[in-house]
């Protein structure tokens, strides 16, 4: 009677049995658990495992239950998780009468897609705060929906035994949440509390331990008082000071030896960064998403921060709590809090205790550490919204390693592009999948550089993969390039700006033909010579220069790159000849004496290569309109000039595109917009209007550019990559330019424009061209 009764309420032709392999981001993420709790409340069979590709499913159930399963799968994953494959196979069923976790199991050849740091979550805030709570102000709270990640893996699979999270044993009743299939805490790796967790202590500048019962309200107070600290955050140290007290943020500058580019700010919550930025509902949205990054937002005029965190912008650089530990710091009685980068200037985040006490000993006045070790240090990502959408200036935290999928299948040879030399990061394929690191810095330090081959070997380790070929710019002399030959493998050397268009090709998963237009400060051209403001007509695997900013002498090669004024008066001479000096006396901060030295360089050929750089088009421009005549930061001028622009201005500056370039190439004679600005500030024009002429000007010049190029090759798709399309009002002003005239615009959104992005299309080219070789 019972297996008569069994078979007339589960007739076998309904029931199946399939392994499911999924793959993605589904590693400490809550994603055994979810499945465990979907199997038990559709009644299903089988088991749930984590292995080095993802994770396993074996489900056998009655075939509505199935479906309803896998909808649920794809639909309705937790929180964090990102499923890029479901893989199925139907197997006969066998009677299985119940739904377990079983233990991970790793194999020689792993797959898995590594999980990046995320902020604390709303259950974990509750608890924090919850008096009654056993976790109550523990600053490592965290679940299987938030906390660190990618900083603390050693290696994949994600298990707590290949984390920092090892040299600490869980506590009886941390250990039964652990376990607990049910519980939230269920596998989050870095599971713990205040009886077994990390631990944080707070030294005075004299490395002598401060006596205190709570040192993160100790901390709070010293930061009420003006004094500085060096805070060990998720991927390295902050130093901190109250954002609204000018003398320590005046002292903070000092010693971090950081004259003028703008500091970051952390504010509590979104309510107190609406009072001091004017925020979309879009920058709102990425303010508060999990990822946290660092957001550009335009300044309010009663912000009542010190003038001293971002002297010369138009804009702060804004980001939330993503941590406890700055949850508790954040109920200080100031306003906001000056968070920047643990270091001093060009060199890389401090991440170690020890690396911090030796390196910011000079800087902080006290240090706030913990024990929990940072495996991979990783800066605050800063994103900035152009054109309605986010764009990236740097992507680290809460975003690296996570990979863009290569728009072909790849060869089985992977590659290790290594980047340029300023705002480096690396990048290495793995099938499809090409993972960026996190960003690294100008490679100027032999520290940035040790960094460098730290974030090489952390990437190659994690994914075990050894690369067959190694991707590098043409520039000879950078770091990156020599560390490319040193290898003893196959070299693939990518033209610069080609990088630029091929990480916008890449994220977009096209392998067509299209304009591609890279607008930035530098990078080695063909012909020996620095370019900089590119028409290109390019795919992943080739590319023709099509056009080009007019040639213009750089004296003193990257000296000039510091001093706009003398980019300025190489433009005045290129569009007034004999007359320059006469408006260069009146416009720009130059003795007579530097004058005739440029003269002299620029006559002689000496130490002065030719450039068509965009990059510095915007510093002569700032420099002649008086907003910027040195450079204390990389771009700081063509930002101080975007920041200026008057709004609402929809003149421009004529210039002149000729067929004079090598091999049918037009030139653009960027020099004409100079001409005609200088004039219209001579005549009495506002150097906020002459700003905005210039930039439409720019914008405008680009679409002619473009329209030239359709006629020419039937191209109607355009790729703008390089830093200088960073500049919100340049890129809002050409979109629509390019898109009232009939364009496809393809613009980066995965990785920065800028040289962050460069690895991406390092790799993607040295793909493609293995792929079709």
């Amino acid at each position: 009677m019972d297996t008569l009764d069994a078979a007339i309420e589960e007739p076998v032709s309904t029931r199946r049995h399939l392994r499911l392999r999924v793959s993605g981001v589904v590693q400490g993420v809550g994603f055994r658990p979810f499945v465990y709790g979907l199997a038990q409340a559709l009644g299903l069979a089988g088991h749930v495992l984590n292995d080095s590709h993802g994770v396993e499913i074996d489900i056998e159930g009655e075939d509505g239950s199935i479906e309803r399963f896998l909808r649920e799968l794809k639909t309705s994953p937790p929180p964090l998780a990102v499923i890029k494959e479901i893989a199925r196979e139907e197997l006969p069923p066998e009677g299985k009468r119940a739904f377990e976790i079983r233990t991970s199991r790793t194999y020689k050849d792993r797959a898995v897609l590594i999980s990046p740091d995320y902020a604390t979550c709303a259950e974990c805030l509750r608890e924090l705060f919850d008096p009654n709570d056993r976790r109550y102000r523990y600053p490592f709270i965290n679940c299987t929906h938030c906390g660190p990640r990618y900083t603390i893996t050693q290696s994949v699979p994600y298990d707590r035994a290949r984390t920092t999270m090892a040299a600490f044993a869980m506590c009886e009743r941390c250990r039964s949440e652990y376990e607990n299939p049910l519980d939230r805490r269920f596998h989050a790796e870095p599971t713990c509390c205040p009886s077994c967790g990390p631990q944080v202590r707070l030294l005075d500048a004299a490395l002598e331990v401060v006596n205190s019962s709570d040192p993160l309200r100790t901390a709070a107070e010293l930061l009420a008082e003006g004094r500085i600290l060096a805070i060990k955050g998720l991927g390295g140290f902050h130093l901190a000071c109250d954002a609204s007290d000018d003398e320590a943020v005046g002292r903070l500058r000092a010693r971090k030896a950081r004259e003028e580019k703008p500091l970051a700010v952390m504010v509590a919550d979104l309510a107190r960064a609406r009072a001091i930025a004017h925020l979309t509902d879009e920058e709102e949205r990425v303010l508060s998403g999990r990822e946290r990054p660092i957001l550009l937002a335009r300044k309010r005029s009663d912000h009542a921060l010190s003038h001293l965190v971002a002297p010369k912008s138009s804009s702060f650089g804004l980001m939330l709590p993503y941590t406890p530990l700055h949850h508790l710091l954040m109920g200080g009685s100031y306003p906001a809090l000056v968070m920047t980068s643990g270091n001093v200037t060009d060199e890389p985040i401090a991440h170690r205790n020890d690396d911090a006490l030796r390196r910011l000993s000079g800087i902080a006045d006290f240090f706030l550490l913990h024990d929990r070790e940072i495996h991979i240090r990783t800066d605050d990502s800063v994103v900035r919204v152009v054109a309605g959408s986010p764009r990236f200036l740097r992507r680290s935290r809460g975003y690296a390693p996570f990979p863009v999928e290569l728009p072909f299948k790849a060869e089985k040879r992977e590659i290790l592009a290594v980047g340029p030399e300023l705002k480096n990061t690396v990048c290495l394929t793995r099938g499809k999948f090409a993972f960026l690191s996190h960003h690294i810095g100008d490679l100027k330090t032999s520290a940035a550089y040790g960094a460098f081959l730290q974030a090489a070997e952390h990437l190659t380790d994690l994914l075990e993969v050894s690369p067959g070929v190694v991707a590098c710019d043409l520039h000879p002399d950078y770091l990156s390039t020599k560390y490319a030959r040193e290898r003893g493998l196959p070299v693939i050397p990518v033209q610069h700006h080609h990088a630029h268009i091929a990480s916008v090709l890449a994220e977009k998963g096209t392998t067509e033909r299209v304009l591609g237009v890279a607008f930035d400060g530098l990078g080695w051209g063909e012909d020996g010579e620095v370019w900089g403001g590119e028409f290109l007509v390019c795919d992943l695997n080739s590319y023709a220069r099509a056009g080009h900013l007019e040639y213009l002498p750089l004296p003193g090669g990257d000296a000039t790159t510091k001093r706009p004024c003398r980019m300025a008066y190489v433009y005045l001479r290129a569009a007034y000849g004999e007359h320059a000096p006469n408006i260069a006396r009146e416009l720009l901060p130059i003795s007579d004496a530097e004058m005739r030295v440029l003269d002299r360089m620029i006559e002689r050929e000496f130490n002065t290569p030719l450039t068509s750089s965009a990059g510095r088009l915007f510093d002569a421009a700032a420099s002649i309109l008086g907003v910027c005549h040195e450079n204390r930061y990389e771009g700081q001028a063509p930002a101080e000039l975007e920041g200026v622009c008057a709004s609402g201005e929809d003149g421009s500056y004529p210039a002149r595109i000729e067929y004079t370039g090598a091999g049918g190439a037009f030139v653009v004679r960027s020099s004409d917009v100079v001409r005609a600005m200088t004039e219209d500030l001579r005549s009495g024009a506002p150097r906020e209007v002459c700003a905005a002429r210039f930039h439409n000007s720019v914008a405008r010049f680009i679409a002619d550019g473009c329209a030239a190029l359709r006629e020419k090759e039937g191209i109607s798709t355009v790729a703008l990559s390089g830093g200088v399309f960073a500049n919100a009002y340049l890129v809002e002003t050409l979109v629509g330019l390019l898109e009232r005239e009939g364009f496809e615009v393809l613009l980066n959104s995965l990785v920065p424009a800028g040289d962050g992005g460069v690895s991406l299309g390092q790799a993607a080219i040295a793909a493609r061209r293995l792929a079709c070789a």
